[in-house]
């Protein structure tokens, strides 16, 4: 199968930019989490809770968002897949 269809092209780009975005939510809230430590969340310093909690929630997101964009370019190039 070609690499370089109009699909892979996308597939790619779209993986490159959530790995880009997986890559500065992971290190930039480890870099600020002693600012962030300044603002308080349910009683807790807002670093702790981003490092113990919230970038779980911001992963399943990513997650979530890859799925359903992959989904629709599933359905968008189905039609003119070979294999069918």
């Amino acid at each position: 199968m070609p690499t370089n269809t109009p699909y892979w092209r996308q597939t790619r780009r779209l993986t490159l930019f959530l790995l880009l975005l997986w890559c500065l939510l992971t290190f930039g809230l480890n870099w600020f989490a002693s600012a962030l430590n300044e603002f308080d969340f349910l009683g807790f310093p807002l670093g702790f809770y981003m490092g113990a909690q919230g970038i779980l929630l911001l992963y399943l997101w990513l997650i979530w968002w890859y799925n359903r964009r992959m989904d629709r370019l599933d359905e968008r190039y189905r039609e003119d897949s070979p294999l069918e």
